[in-house]
């Protein structure tokens, strides 16, 4: 196995998990199988728990998996179908050490975790001993005693064993795995890792590892100069923790000048060639040619001793993706009525599903962020100039959804919004909480659900009722569709009968045919509610069937659509 670090460093959020997808997707057009791996250095065991506000979306897989949002970049970057085992995160190694500790595997010894600790004069390997008084003991006091680092152990252990589960749907492992190391190089919580890391770079060889750190080039207002001490700084913190990068891929907001690269080769102890730049484009499709370009995928098979095997790079699939999206000029109004508008990458997955859909029909995406709880009644009075926004962006909308989410914060104002786009002709798409708003809004007597036990994961199918509704035409399947769910809330079976009979119906049930899973209201142009959520296996070139439909619809061009596919066109 062969693998790719991308470590990052001076600040968080330079687009690690980007630069990790483009250069996967520039390995995989030179013809080699690549898995991927994200390593979150936080003692949760996964994000099912974490906010939206504090980390983003939570993505989900297929096997029930809540991943950080970063392996969504990688599946619809890739085109691969990752587990959730492929999310590394420091609570699932202690917990998978502390639960072999408490059935005796270890017979006896000490449970121990190195790390490195670094200053600005040395490097000090370090343990913390666990024992009855929980006493922290230097390696000069140990220095005696036998050392089992048992979590670099169970890391190492793990990258190598996840390394080797196939994702792209052929047998046995992949050429490359790709693996991203969340967080700055520095961070106290991620010190397991880098030295479980540096570990595993010296027992699989020079020629089966190669690291690339993503760094900040700024430019300070005042002097206007791209400024590469930074980028130092970071890079003798990493060879002081035992790591030495062979590519840097250096973030800016303009193309790297010729003397900054020579300053940071000099200085970082990096060939020049191997300085790569990642400066601001129009949009991400452009990351991957822009490596390209500048022979990354050279360097980086050069340094995994691949460049026999590989191929020259192909993505035509790419350049064309990206120079229509960028040559596209008119665009659709999209409301985004949600919970968590105040950060974007709380809804990122159906932000690139709405992405997707639009270039399909050679639109670019407006979206109008709505707060739901702007549309209620209190902030008339109390925020009248935010309760005028949100009821002007929504009136303006072409086409509106509701998407996920949790609590009963801002219940009335989806409430609100599904009512004015059912009223009002407007194409709707309401996704898991979305879909439950439009049962609340049609039976005009509040919320008739029900409370699972567990949260219900991961990918589940959904049988059509019907081959005539319109989600079986845009699935292109009359009997059944196989998506991902995140939800507790259900309908309660009891009231479907007589919603039915007012007019909703439910089109998708599942196999036991009692969870209702797809709704639409057959007199409206498109009013299409969902449990799963189609945004998590939408992709650049395959958009989700149900935002395609909305778009679509938005443009008055989805009975065409339909049409023209049932007679196999």
């Amino acid at each position: 196995m062969k693998y790719v670090l991308i470590t990052g460093g001076v600040v968080s959020g330079l687009g690690k998990g980007v630069t990790a997808s483009s250069i996967g997707v520039g390995l995989q057009a030179c013809g080699l199988r690549v898995t991927s791996i994200k390593i979150d250095p936080y003692l949760n065991t996964d994000a099912g728990t974490m906010s939206p506000f504090e980390h983003g979306e939570v993505f989900v897989l297929d096997d029930g998996g809540e991943v950080d949002l970063d392996l969504g970049n990688y599946e619809r970057f890739l085109d691969v179908t990752l587990t959730k085992d492929n999310n590394v995160t420091t609570g699932k190694i202690y917990q998978s050490v502390l639960d072999k500790e408490r059935k005796g595997d270890y017979l006896g010894k000490t449970v121990q975790v190195t790390f490195v600790i670094t200053d600005h004069l040395s490097t000090f390997v370090c343990m913390k001993k666990v024992t009855n008084n929980n006493k922290f003991m230097s390696f000069s006091l140990l220095c005696g005693s036998q050392v089992v680092p048992h979590i670099t152990d169970a890391i190492k252990d793990r990258i190598e064993a996840v390394a080797l589960i196939p994702v792209d749907g052929k047998e046995g492992p992949a050429d490359v795995c790709v693996i991203e190391l969340g967080g700055t190089v520095g961070d106290i919580e991620s010190m397991p890792f880098i030295e479980a890391l540096r570990q595993l770079s010296f027992s699989v060889g020079k020629d089966n590892f190669c690291l690339i750190h993503v760094s900040l080039i700024p430019v300070l207002g005042v002097v206007g100069e791209q400024k590469t001490k930074p980028t130092q700084h970071s890079v003798r913190e990493l060879r002081a923790l035992g790591l030495t990068p062979h590519l840097l891929a250096c973030r800016s907001a303009q193309p790297l000048l010729d003397n900054t690269k020579m300053k940071l080769s000099q200085f970082c102890h990096v060939e020049a060639a191997n300085i790569l730049n990642i400066h601001d484009v129009p949009n991400i499709w452009h990351i991957p040619l822009l490596l390209r370009n500048q022979n990354a995928h050279h360097s980086i098979l050069k340094q995994l001793n691949l460049l026999s095997i590989a191929t020259p790079p192909d993505l035509e699939a790419w350049s064309r993706r990206a120079e229509t999206f960028d040559n596209l000029t008119d665009s659709v109004r999209i409301a985004m009525v949600g919970k968590y508008v105040g950060l974007t990458d709380s809804y990122l997955s159906v932000v690139k599903a709405l992405l997707h859909a639009c270039i399909a029909c050679s639109l670019k995406p407006s979206i109008d962020w709505i707060a739901a709880s702007d549309l209620e009644d209190d902030p008339a009075q109390s925020a009248p100039e935010a309760y005028a926004a949100a009821w002007k962006s929504l009136r303006n909308a072409e086409c509106v959804l509701v998407p996920g989410g949790f609590g009963d914060r801002g219940v009335s104002g989806m409430v609100l919004a599904a009512k004015y786009a059912r009223e009002n002709n407007v194409p709707y798409l309401g996704i898991c909480l979305g879909m439950q708003i439009s049962v609340i809004e049609y039976a005009r007597s509040g919320s008739r659900t029900h409370m699972g036990s567990t949260m219900r994961l991961g990918s589940r199918r959904t049988l059509f009722q019907t081959p005539d509704c319109v989600t079986s035409k845009l699935y292109c399947n009359p009997y059944y569709v196989d998506e991902r769910h995140r939800h507790r809330y259900e309908v309660n079976p009891d009231v479907i009968g007589v919603l039915e009979e007012a007019g909703l119906k439910f089109v998708g049930k599942d196999e036991t045919g009692k969870r209702m899973e797809v709704l639409e209201l057959p007199s409206h142009p498109f009013y299409v509610g969902v449990q799963f959520h189609p945004e998590f296996k939408s992709r650049p070139g395959k958009p989700s069937a149900l935002f395609l439909g909305l778009i679509l619809a938005a443009r008055g061009k989805l009975e065409a659509y339909l049409t023209r596919h049932q007679n196999g066109s």
